[in-house]
């Protein structure tokens, strides 16, 4: 192992181009890099610097262009210090014209074109635009140095990767997870121009949940010079207005009991305000854990019949009444997704059409990639009522068809153990499949899509794919399934949404072959739809 240095490594440099590049080791050790501007770290993370790198990450320095600064690295070896000597300015990104062509990328869900992505934030739609800010590593392929990327959309399905919209504000204050409005009535006072602004929380490590905002469409931000604007053990602000008591509502992951001395708790705390600024405690409910999400649907598309929804991180969720104050539970903790790796999902605010459309964090590992992790496709929420009173269903954002590029049609027919494969003359990377079918006396209906089984147990009514298994009951006599298949894995729903299970894969790229078959008696198949999809990634 080479020898550890002590001190400070300098490098002095010049910021002619845009961005600074910085090579990347994948698993290497993390050493602490700042970029010293006049003086002050005006950036300041940890990185695997290598001479060997597998990519190089890159650090926007346009603000500064022009200008002398010094990078400073700590505790370098060797190598590292040779890896140092290695950093350049580029008027682009590593590579760039291979992002979002690269074997390992989804092709239909977004990721970073760099670095680590985990939560989904800020998910707003303003002016035109859906806002998807995420908790975003742009150093590194692992978690870690917490910003606020961003990402834009007119369409929910084609994204566009903006600037970082929060940068941490010193070494390890990192900007964790949080949420964002517009401040329609400009209850803040913040609006500058003919538009309201944009308003996000989120949590600052090193201080509290702190707020900015934005005149500009999301492009810059401004922190609020209040902040931190609530102060407690927790993270993970979510913010709303309540309409019917006309204040903010901002519900927040908090592990701060009410007691004094307090005591260690996984609780969700509400708090309230008038302008966004000053928050008064009101109510919490115990025993969930992490990214919090409210919002209200009708139970089976009655206005007249609203229902509230606490959701927590893992998509566990309560159903109840909620007076802009205190949430009550009206059903016991409900499960969310049945699948795998499905995590920390938030709805937007104010889509224009009125839905509630959440998107969660979709863990799909790249190994060797210059990044990692991505968002599920978009996913429009009802309530329906059912024997066990009112449940939650998933089901795919119609906008998602724009991606069919070919469309299969198969003639509805009865199918036996034994019979041809309906879906024998297909081949596709990507692909949505709709089916309706009755099971009759068959024990088991089974898609297998490129090697992933996705298969409906007709005698317990059971959803799985690869295993992982799920209630999913006949509606009408008859079983609805839609899949979703990208190079990163698996999305799929049956009994008209109740049941939805992702689960991340990376599928050979080779394999595009599709079957159906059933076992132990004749399904009839009342409607199949395949459709080959085209990338959701608008290469310039």
């Amino acid at each position: 192992m080479p020898p550890v240095h002590e001190r400070h490594a300098l490098r002095e440099m010049t910021l002619d181009q845009r961005y600074l590049l910085l090579p990347v080791k994948n698993g290497g050790k993390k050493r602490r890099v700042a970029l010293l501007v006049g003086g002050t770290a005006a950036r300041d993370f940890e990185i695997e610097l290598s001479e060997t790198p597998d990519w190089w990450a890159h650090l926007d320095v346009g603000a500064w262009q022009g200008q002398k600064v010094k990078v400073r690295a700590e505790r370098l070896n060797d190598e590292e210090v040779k890896a140092l000597q290695l950093v350049k300015t580029s008027p682009t990104l590593w590579n760039a014209a291979e992002i979002y062509n690269e074997p390992q990328r989804g092709q239909l869900h977004f990721s970073s074109r760099r670095g680590w992505l985990n939560d989904p934030n800020g998910m707003v739609y303003a002016q035109g635009e859906y806002h998807l800010f995420f908790q975003h590593n742009p150093y590194g392929w692992a978690w870690g140095n917490m910003h606020w990327g961003h990402a834009v959309s007119r369409d929910l399905v084609h994204w566009e990767e903006l600037p970082i919209a929060l940068y941490p504000p010193r070494y390890h204050d990192m900007a964790f997870s949080g949420s964002a409005v517009v401040d329609r009535e400009n209850t803040s006072g913040w609006q500058k121009g003919e538009n309201p602004p944009l308003v996000l929380a989120y949590t600052s490590t090193g201080r509290g949940e702190c707020i900015a905002y934005s005149n500009d469409r999301g492009r810059t931000w401004t922190e609020y010079e209040g902040n931190p604007v609530v102060r407690h053990q927790g993270r993970d602000p979510r913010l709303l207005w309540h309409e019917p008591t006309r204040q903010w509502v901002m519900v927040v992951y908090t592990e701060d009991s009410a007691d004094t001395p307090p005591r260690r708790v996984r609780d969700m705390a509400f708090y309230t305000s008038p302008d966004l600024k000053v928050w008064t405690y009101q109510s919490r409910i115990p025993g969930m854990f992490e990214c919090p999400d409210l919002f209200e649907l009708p139970v089976d598309d009655k206005q007249s019949d609203r229902k509230w929804v606490l959701l927590e991180a893992n998509t566990e969720y309560y159903v109840g009444s909620f007076d802009g104050k205190v949430f009550k539970p009206e059903t016991p903790k409900l499960k969310g997704h049945r699948g795998k790796d499905f995590y920390a999902p938030q709805t937007f605010s104010h889509d224009p059409k009125e839905r509630v459309v959440q998107m969660g964090w979709f863990r799909t590992a790249t190994p060797g990639a210059a990044f990692n992790q991505s968002m599920s496709i978009p996913l429009e929420l009802h309530l329906v009522q059912t024997a066990d009173g009112p449940r939650m269903t998933f089901n795919p954002v119609k906008e998602l068809e724009v991606l069919r590029a070919k469309s299969h049609r198969i003639d509805p027919q009865s199918l036996k153990p034994g019979d041809k494969n309906p879906l024998d003359s297909i081949r596709a990377e990507l692909v949505e499949v709709r089916a309706e079918f009755e099971p009759g006396d068959a024990e088991e209906v089974v898609f297998n899509i490129r090697d992933a089984m996705v298969i409906y147990d007709a005698k317990k009514q059971e959803f799985s794919v690869n295993g992982h298994r799920a209630p999913a009951p006949l509606i009408d006599g008859k079983q609805r399934i839609t899949i979703y298949c990208d190079r990163t894995g698996i999305e799929a729903f049956a009994s008209d949404g109740l049941c939805f299970i992702p689960l991340p894969i990376n599928l050979k790229g080779e394999n595009r072959r599709l079957y159906l078959e059933t076992r132990g008696g004749t399904a009839k198949i009342t409607s199949l739809e395949v459709h080959e999809l085209r990338s959701a990634w608008k290469v310039k």
